[in-house]
């Protein structure tokens, strides 16, 4: 009997799926369950609003710089090990982090650990699902993932405030989202077998380049586009809370109004993508988005008690569709999951290092003017080079690894 006759066999492709869906819920949990419990935290801590919007600001400057670094962690020990150590970090930063207590240094150092963690997991996951999934369902399995990402976010957000009256305080909560990291690393383990196989198969005989795509013009295209798009979804995140807070709402109230924002970015994540499988244009969908999420900036600015629910619906229906159709276009304008990858990590670079001062600024601006409305403004004013970057991503683009870029 042969050695081949006791292999066993990769795992379904429905179980791959499953678990790239559980890996993906882990990487908005850290940042999402912050806002409804800024206030505690800063109240206990005596921190500024610039300080709050520094600790939003590390996870997202994680994303950005040690994109590149996922690359060749990838390089050297492959794809599944690479994720799986992202989502490690993750488990050991919010534990960290859930036992700060009053402790300053280590609410940031675990915020950091975590965000390196999220850093290399999110960075490598699109090119996982361009391996996993055929060519005509790569929006489905950007749909999934973000899907995943942002209803975990939706849960986080909803769940804070309730969880740490009921588990003794914001650290507690904190920590409350730790577990599903480790039933994500646990699900990998099981299909590592299926991961390995598929990314090997993609990449195995394109011969092609682990460098960044920096002399690809569609790159940077889609860098500039990630770029505006992060900066006011992570701005967004950090103060629609406490902007209502400051109009006098509970903080479990601000907490209902985030789960809303988070929860209209799940279902316009899950749909987006889906519809990016049937355009051949994304533009009609880009401009779609963008409108609807610059609506609910403008709404939060003009005439912030007026409909605030509606202003949080458009805010996330719009950024999340934009999110993930971004997604989506990292997985469309590369040839292989390796130039998936080294596109991802370029764009990632770029879009996360900058959009990272995003939540730090506002914080800025609020402690300068005394209200939120002018944070709004700006926001609003951001989405004007969103649009333009929006209607030159079309079906013409060269592909990274088309042309050796």
């Amino acid at each position: 009997m042969t050695s081949a006759s006791h292999r066993v066999a990769p795992a379904p492709r429905w179980v791959l799926v499953a678990a790239i869906v559980l890996m993906a819920a882990n990487l908005r949990t850290l940042m999402a369950s912050l806002p409804p419990l800024a206030e505690s935290v800063r109240d206990d801590l005596g921190l500024s609003s610039l300080a709050m919007g520094v600790l939003t600001t590390l996870p997202v400057l994680c994303m950005g710089l040690l994109a590149p670094g996922a690359v060749q962690v990838a390089r050297r020990v492959g794809p599944w090990a690479a994720v799986a150590s992202g989502v490690a970090c993750v488990l050991v930063g919010l534990v960290l982090r859930g036992f700060a207590g009053s402790s300053v240094p280590a609410l940031y150092a675990g915020t950091f650990v975590a965000g390196a963690g999220i850093a290399l997991t999110g960075t490598l996951l699109p090119g996982v699902v361009k391996a996993v999934f055929p060519a005509h369902r790569s929006g489905l399995g950007t749909g999934l993932t973000m899907g995943s990402m942002m209803g975990a976010a939706a849960l986080a957000s909803a769940g804070a405030v309730p969880l740490a009256d009921a588990l003794g305080g914001w650290s507690a909560s904190m920590l409350s989202w730790a577990p599903l990291a480790g039933v994500g690393l646990l699900a990998w383990f099981a299909v590592r077998r299926g991961i390995r196989a598929s990314t090997t198969a993609d990449t195995a005989s394109d011969g092609g380049s682990h460098a960044l795509p920096w002399r690809s013009a569609t790159a940077w295209l889609l860098a500039g586009y990630l770029t505006v798009q992060s900066w006011q979804f992570y701005s967004s995140l950090a103060w629609l809370a406490p902007t209502y807070e400051s109009h006098g709402w509970t903080a479990r109230d601000a907490g209902l109004l985030m789960a809303v924002f988070t929860g209209a970015q799940l279902v316009s994540g899950l749909v987006a993508p889906a519809l990016l499988d049937k355009v051949p244009d994304a533009r009609v969908l880009l401009v779609v988005a963008g409108l609807l999420g610059g609506s609910g900036e403008v709404g939060v600015w003009l005439a912030p008690d007026a409909a605030p629910w509606v202003w949080a619906l458009l805010l996330g229906a719009g950024q999340g569709a934009a999110f993930a159709l971004g997604l989506g276009l990292l997985v469309r304008y590369a040839v292989t999951s390796r130039d998936s990858a080294r596109l991802t990590a370029m764009c990632f670079l770029v879009s996360y290092s900058v959009a990272a001062f995003g939540p730090a600024a506002s914080g800025a601006v609020e402690d300068l003017a005394g209200g939120f409305g002018p944070v709004w403004a700006l926001l609003a004013l951001v989405m004007v080079p969103q649009l333009l970057a929006a209607l030159r991503l079309g079906p013409s683009l060269a592909r990274v690894g088309s042309d050796g870029g």
